[in-house]
């Protein structure tokens, strides 16, 4: 018979207790227990958490390998990449760019990094992965109650007195699909990226039914900006900085441009209405560390250190597939086909032109932030491939 000695029933509970807090300790360690301080990020080598350095440095140096930086002018990149379109001309500011820049953060920590992290740069529809979030504040905050709810409940825009835009929803808009008709800072709807650069053409495009037809525009794009400024009644910029940039420590030197002819009254006061990109010129102007952060914060799910800063659920939400385009959420981009094909299917990414991207992989807790860089696809997958030693 197994003797058993009678634990006095403070002692359990004081047992209890300790085992309770090294267990939750555990898990804490487990998960993403490491916060960079402001101006700080700890650096640790690929080695000490079991990467393959090997691999690690092939991927970035197929990574500067592909790094394109001419021209130098963005204006001309702009000018070469949507000069044709009908009515184009930049509105809004350019900054000339210099070299590469990459970051690879592996379970919290900077494992490798090249060029200048610091230096802000263009970065082109990533934005659009911002304005995301800002859309996603306003659902938390419940200025959106429902992203199925009509936009014109919330913003009688004249535009939406058109019977085509009049069903109109958020979440149509967040999924590019909303086929939104009309002209915005002197931009119409049909001039970006349209089927034939004749502006006889152009203007006479097929409409859809808003919801059923995917269709990547900036025009929309700023049309949502411009309904989330009038629903926040204060400079987005504003917003993301005191919710989202300096609870994650971020950097003050990132700035997010709008156009010449972009500025607005709003309660008296006098405001710009952000670009989506800087198609037109504009958009985020930002450095390779600070977009690490905000990809940070995304991959723990919208917490940062013991804030809650954006919910769960609307990141959940925003990583949902489009019914109109299944490698497209909200305003981020999907790797369910794969486009990475050996990264994981739920990994997302926000991609700008000239080669921008955040890319985030929850299930490897691995993040990368690469500025012009072509080819990302095959650049990707040699970073995900120095997880196998």
């Amino acid at each position: 018979m197994l003797y058993k000695k009678n634990i006095p029933t403070k002692s359990k509970k004081l047992a209890l207790l300790l085992f309770s807090l090294a267990l939750t300790q555990i898990i804490h360690t487990e998960t993403h227990a490491y916060f960079p301080p402001p101006t700080e990020w700890e650096r640790k080598t690929p080695e000490s958490l079991g990467l393959s350095a090997q691999k690690l440095l092939k991927a970035i140096n197929l990574a500067k390998k592909n790094t394109v930086v001419k021209p130098n002018d963005m204006s001309k990149f702009i000018e070469n990449s949507f000069g044709k379109e009908p009515l184009f001309s930049i509105m809004g500011p350019v900054k000339r760019r210099e070299n590469g820049s990459g970051v690879v953060i592996y379970k919290g920590f900077i494992v490798a990094e090249w060029g200048d992290i610091e230096r802000e740069d263009m970065t082109f529809s990533v934005t659009k992965s911002y304005l995301s979030t800002i859309a996603g504040l306003a659902y938390d905050e419940g200025l959106i109650s429902n992203v199925k709810e009509k936009v014109r409940i919330s913003f009688p825009h004249e535009s939406f007195d058109d019977p085509h835009n009049e069903p109109i929803t958020w979440e149509h808009f967040l999924h590019q699909n909303s086929d939104w008709s009309g002209i915005l800072w002197d931009k119409p709807d049909w001039a970006d990226r349209p089927a034939s650069y004749d502006p006889k053409i152009a203007i006479d495009r097929e409409t859809h039914q808003p919801g059923s037809f995917y269709k990547y525009n900036d025009t929309r794009v700023n049309m949502l900006a411009f309904s989330l400024l009038n629903l926040w009644r204060r400079p987005l910029d504003d917003i993301l900085k005191e919710r989202i940039m300096d609870p994650i420590g971020a950097s003050t030197e990132w700035k997010w441009h709008g156009y010449r002819n972009s500025w607005v009254k709003i309660d008296g006061k006098r405001m710009q209405s952000k670009s989506g990109g800087g198609h037109w010129g504009g958009g985020f102007f930002i450095s390779t560390l600070d977009h690490a952060r905000y990809g940070y914060l995304l991959m723990n799910n919208g917490k940062w250190n013991d804030q809650q800063l954006i919910s769960e659920n609307w990141i959940k939400m925003a990583t949902t597939p489009s019914p109109t385009n299944s490698r497209y959420g909200y305003l981020w981009w999907l790797n369910t086909n794969p486009s990475v094909s050996n990264a994981p299917t739920s990994a997302f990414y926000a991609s700008g032109a000239g080669g921008n991207y955040i890319w985030i992989d929850r299930e490897n807790e691995l993040l990368i932030v690469m500025r012009w860089v072509r080819n990302m696809r095959e650049v990707l997958a040699a970073f995900t491939e120095s997880l196998e030693i």
